[in-house]
């Protein structure tokens, strides 16, 4: 039986004529936490937007589940379990907390797993139910990425696809939102691939990782052995 989640092999990815990622190969075991490391510009964004079709052009296999998603549409992604919190957190500022919380369960049908979603998320981020009716765009950015991640969650997610959470925000902030990262892959088994800038806190929280240099991966292995590389530790980690 295989283990993996997910499986891509020789993903190429470009903006119109611009190609990104040449031929990348990586896997992720179901119920693991996997961090994509790299400097700006290597493609860790741009290999988040390919896995969902997103914004990109492609070519490779992507296999999610068993099942071959390359071609197929981001909301059917987003359908088949693959949730994406994106740079930038994505969230409709105009609307309240949890306007924005009932549009990441768009399209379900299970009217009562949805309410009992929206209590599990409030469970994990008690501050966005003190702020259910407040507009997001009055959130701080601590509250808003909180409010993303709690987005994804309320599609019920197999698979989590985070985009620099720790961007911009306070250490204690980022501290409390990977506590609850770590969390929630533990309780609700939800498996996690995260680009991250700060190497330290993604090998923190991680299993595995890849390092991605200029659209190719460069290195791979457990979350102590890229640790233990000589270059991570003097490019990534300042040590």
């Amino acid at each position: 039986m295989n283990e993996n989640l997910l499986e891509v092999k020789g993903l190429h990815a470009a903006y119109g004529p611009s190609a990104v990622l040449h031929g990348i190969d990586l896997s992720l075991k179901q119920g693991s936490v996997t961090a994509l490391l790299g400097a700006n510009g290597a493609g860790k964004t741009t290999t988040l937007r390919a896995l969902c079709q997103m914004m990109v052009t492609t070519r490779g296999e992507i296999t999610f589940a068993g099942q071959r998603v390359d071609g197929r549409s981001t909301e059917r992604i987003a359908g088949m379990g693959i949730g994406h919190v994106p740079d930038g957190r994505g969230t409709f500022l105009g609307l309240t907390t949890e306007e924005n919380l009932r549009l990441g369960a768009y399209g379900r049908k299970d009217k009562g797993a949805v309410a009992e979603d929206m209590d599990l998320v409030y469970s994990y981020f008690p501050r966005l139910k003190e702020r259910s009716a407040q507009q997001a765009g009055t959130l701080s950015g601590g509250e808003q990425q909180m409010l993303a991640i709690g987005r994804a969650l309320m599609s019920r997610p197999r698979l989590l696809l985070l985009d620099e959470p720790s961007f911009g925000l306070a250490p204690l902030i980022v501290q409390d939102i990977f506590s609850i990262m770590r969390r929630i892959n533990k309780e609700e088994k939800v498996s996690i691939l995260l680009v991250e800038q700060n190497a330290e806190l993604a090998l923190d929280l991680a299993d595995s990782a890849y390092l991605i240099e200029t659209g190719r991966i460069v290195l791979s292995g457990s979350a102590d052995e890229i640790r233990g590389n000589d270059a991570v530790r003097r490019v990534y980690l300042g040590e």
